[in-house]
């Protein structure tokens, strides 16, 4: 958005109302700058055009692969973002993902949840809404600051340094990025998912992620218990998710199919199956069963018939059904396969562990049906990712006869080898991951779902140990606010990053000389201009 264009569309607009006295036309425009997306569904709409522009850079070289990271704050994924500017000097190809573990453990009304799709659905189009939020005050906070340069450029008479700072303005890239949100499996039925989806997508989020467990089963991917739900009824989620999208005129919008079929040993429900072959017959053919004859029948036994057998599924107590072992990454395979030839875009494998070679032996397979298929992976918390690749080395070491006599693969965690051959190469292999497995196992995509829930917990913990312990007063000094301003940290100038800036400016354009601002000689903040 042009500077000089919004100016003169704001000049048109006040000077053809004469009784709006007192109103600044060049103030209109920067609100105006300020305020780019003015609903969740602009903000939808250009993201999702990012991600599909990500998706197609992403088909042509693997090496661009994107990333994000989990935030259960607005302000978590505002300092995020601004961090990311800061550092790299642009947010492209990374995201922000809303995770529903997160949500459950620490958004909910009932308190901390385990991540089981009892929170409140509202809580996650809340929080897409939210994050937006911070990250619009964002936009706003940083295109103030630069107005203000621009003031003191014009008091100076300095020009030259005036122009480049509208042209700044007019580069501008905004903190505006993609979200990938995390519906779980719906919370309901596809009707329920839909009504959610659209709340979702009003809220700004471009990317649905939604799994194919059964929604009052729901477990964390990472947990035991998984069940699992037929094509059939997952692919009725996938339709709706696509409906609420169209509905709204978000056309290219994203939907996340998630399989967690790998660690998923149970169905709460045999698939209809009208013919040999079809998707509800190659679902029950994962089944563990075993053949029966007549006499063999017990009260209440469920019976399927497979060719011109007659088998019995193993059925448990709970009125849930077994695959057989071993199945994982067949099912996991056919799950992909047939979300994406029913309308998602993107997919998702949920693994036990993070294994370049495990990922891509499915991907590969998948591929040989949908050529262009890319996953999102989950670089997951749950991963003992020290060990998990300590351990690949010391096999493939074995494997080498290389020397590993040395080493106990049971105890490879003890820092007692931070410093070895083995664990550097291990870190090394940790370092590459993303980049490895973007190119040799079709991520497009790397996040990371709990991240900033850890680093809260871990900077909150080396705080209290400080501050309460001998340190006192020096443990938050010395490793916080020290550590701020020489980082360069936004927020170390708190009032600001929380809009008193912004808020000065405004009673300005709306009192004139009479406002009564909060950013004179007095406000401590200025002991951090240095």
């Amino acid at each position: 958005m042009s500077y000089l264009n919004t100016l003169e569309e704001a000049v048109s607009v006040i000077r053809a109302n004469a009784n709006w006295r007192g109103i600044s036309e060049e103030a209109v425009a920067r609100m105006r700058l300020q305020n780019r997306f003015r609903t969740g569904l602009d903000v939808a709409k250009y993201t999702a055009a990012i991600m599909r522009q990500d998706m197609a850079a992403y088909d042509q070289d693997s090496s661009k692969y994107t990333q994000s990271l989990g935030c259960w704050h607005g302000f978590i994924g505002q300092q995020k973002v601004i961090s990311i500017k800061k550092h790299f000097g642009s947010t492209d190809r990374r995201y922000l993902y809303l995770s529903g573990w997160m949500v459950a453990a620490l958004r909910s009304e009932f308190g901390p949840l385990p991540d089981q799709s009892m929170h409140e659905k509202t809580s996650v189009p809340a929080l897409v809404e939210e994050l937006y939020t911070f990250l619009r005050q964002a936009d706003a906070r940083e295109l103030g600051m630069i107005f203000r340069e621009i003031d003191k450029a014009r008091e100076r008479g300095d020009a030259a340094h005036e122009r480049r700072l509208l042209d700044s303005v007019d580069n501008y890239q905004t903190h505006i990025v993609p979200i990938i949100a995390d519906i779980d499996a719906g919370f309901g039925n596809a009707e329920a998912t839909y009504l959610l989806a659209k709340k979702m997508i009003e809220a700004g989020a471009c990317a649905l992620q939604i799994e194919n467990q059964v929604s009052d089963e729901k477990q964390c991917g990472h947990q035991d218990g998984k069940v699992t739900v037929p094509h059939e009824d997952f692919v009725a989620k996938i339709r709706a998710c696509r409906y609420a999208f169209l509905e709204l005129g978000v056309d290219n919008g994203i939907i996340v199919a998630r399989t967690d079929s790998l660690g998923a040993g149970l169905t709460k429900q045999i698939a209809f199956s009208a013919e040999e072959g079809d998707i509800g017959d190659l679902y029950n053919s994962f089944l563990d069963c075993e053949e029966v004859a007549n006499r063999e029948l017990s009260n209440g036994d469920v019976l399927i018939a497979r060719g011109s057998k007659i088998l019995r599924p193993k059925r448990l107590r709970s009125n849930l059904f077994r695959f057989r072992e071993g199945t994982g990454a067949d099912r996991c395979v056919l799950d992909c396969v047939t979300a994406l030839q029913n309308g998602a875009d993107l997919l998702w494998i949920e693994t036990e562990k993070p294994h370049i070679q495990q990922i891509a032996s499915m991907v590969d397979r998948i591929r040989q049906v949908i050529p262009n298929a890319k996953l999102i992976y989950n670089n997951s918390p749950s991963f003992n990712w020290t060990l998990n690749f300590r351990q690949q080395v010391f096999d493939a070491w074995l494997s080498q006869d290389k020397e590993v006599a040395s080493y106990d693969r049971t105890k490879l965690m003890s820092a007692d080898y931070d410093s070895s051959e083995l664990a550097l190469e291990a870190d090394e292999k940790i370092r590459t991951f993303q980049r490895d497995a973007a190119a040799s196992a079709g991520i497009f995509h790397h996040l990371i779902t709990l991240p900033t829930y850890h680093t809260a917990a871990l900077s909150t913990d080396n705080l209290a140990k400080e501050y309460f312990g001998e340190q006192g007063m020096l443990g938050y000094v010395a490793n916080v606010q020290r550590r701020q301003i020489r980082q360069g940290i936004a927020c170390v100038k708190h009032q600001n990053m929380a809009g008193s800036d912004l808020g000065d400016d405004h009673k300005e354009y709306f009192a004139g000389e009479a406002a009564l601002t909060a950013g004179g000689i007095q406000n401590t903040m200025n002991q951090f201009v240095a």
